[in-house]
């Protein structure tokens, strides 16, 4: 449990994005924190610039030296580092997100390091360091590595960043430094590369597979976000849900359509997200989509101090009620549709309670 150390000036990387800018409201409404700074490449979008309250924006791209100014000028003592990306987006490509991510964050930390100042420093990062693969434990524990190496993709920006950290911290050893490895965010006002692949009206899945998904609800990463910002709380933490849903079971909850794809069919599915928004059918997407991810979230609840409000299906399904996803098929439906066919093949003798009528 972190000891009660209210920060004063707040710097937030990826201030541009909602769950970067939904951080900034609720710390800029603390009346203990003399400012709070959000930073992006971007200005908020109309929509998110209320929500950041009294939060100044700053434009500067973090890959410039400019970030060293700004944290300098604002005697700022703890950083929020929340712009690294998972998905390249619309108008990026796969090496630009890298170097924002790996680039962006290196420039970060010299800024930091540099900066006398700063005393705290969070960093969301990412379950995907733990890649995904046939021999995964069934739940990885912070002290876990890969079970397969990770060459390219998120995962692999992710583990760079964090190899990045550790200099930082022998570097500058009297700064608190949280490292959160986020499972997959979901919930109304999510938009990620997992919400829009599960938002298509049929889901490709890789025939034969039926890997586990451990979410995370967008208030649960809020409240521990606040909480590693605003109180000494160092280390390093998964932060998912309680509980697994099998994706066979989140694309059912959904009313979505399942589409089995052969294993090796599933690059091509790549051509099909271009005529629309969707899920990259990229190389770590698709041994997720085998054999799918879950940690251990003990040391979240005991050592950092936060259980987690929402379970994996109750985020799922908070999603779900949301006016962004409409069911293509109702639930329902298609559970009694599950119950008469498994009927079926029971009075035929196929099922697990079936005989041969004699």
């Amino acid at each position: 449990m972190g000891v009660p150390m209210p920060p004063k000036v707040v710097l937030i990387t990826g201030v541009g994005r909602r769950l970067a800018g939904r951080l900034a409201g609720r710390l800029a409404a603390d009346p203990d924190i003399d400012r709070v700074i959000g930073v992006d490449a971007v200005p908020p979008s109309r929509e998110l610039a209320p929500v950041l309250g009294r939060a100044e924006f700053v434009r500067v791209d973090i890959r410039s030296p400019l970030i060293a100014k700004v944290i300098a000028a604002a005697e700022v003592d703890t950083v929020v580092h929340l712009s690294i990306t998972s998905a390249p987006g619309p108008s990026r490509s796969r090496a630009s997100a890298k170097e924002i991510n790996v680039i962006g964050t290196m420039q970060l930390l010299a800024a930091c390091q540099n900066a006398p100042s700063v005393r705290r420093l969070v960093v969301k990062s990412s379950t995907a360091v733990y890649g995904a693969s046939p021999s995964d434990p069934a739940m990885f524990t912070e002290e876990t590595e890969p079970r397969s190496p990770l060459r390219a993709g998120y995962g692999k920006d992710a583990v760079d960043i964090e190899g990045y950290l550790r200099g930082f911290g022998r570097r500058r050893p009297e700064v608190c430094l949280t490292v959160l490895r986020f499972a997959n965010l979901i919930g109304p006002h999510v938009a990620s590369p997992l919400t829009r692949y599960l938002s298509r009206r049929v889901v490709p899945t890789v025939f034969g597979y039926d890997p586990r998904v451990q979410l995370l609800h967008e208030d649960d990463g809020l409240d521990v976000l606040q909480l590693a910002a605003t109180t000494d709380r160092p280390g390093t933490f998964n932060v998912g849900a309680d509980g697994v849903l099998m994706l066979s079971q989140v694309i059912r909850r959904s009313g979505r359509i399942m589409l089995p794809v052969p294993s090796r069919g599933m690059g091509a599915m790549t051509l099909l997200t271009r005529l629309g928004p969707g899920f990259a059918f990229s190389a770590q997407n698709i041994r997720y989509l085998h054999f799918g991810r879950v940690v251990d979230n003990a040391r979240l609840k005991s050592r950092f101090g936060y259980l987690p409000t929402y379970t994996t299906a109750q985020a799922f399904d908070d999603f779900v009620r949301s006016a962004t996803l409409p069911p293509v098929l109702d639930p329902a439906l298609l559970a009694r549709a599950e119950q008469l066919a498994r009927g079926v093949l029971a009075r035929a003798g196929c099922g697990p309670a079936g005989g041969a009528d004699g």
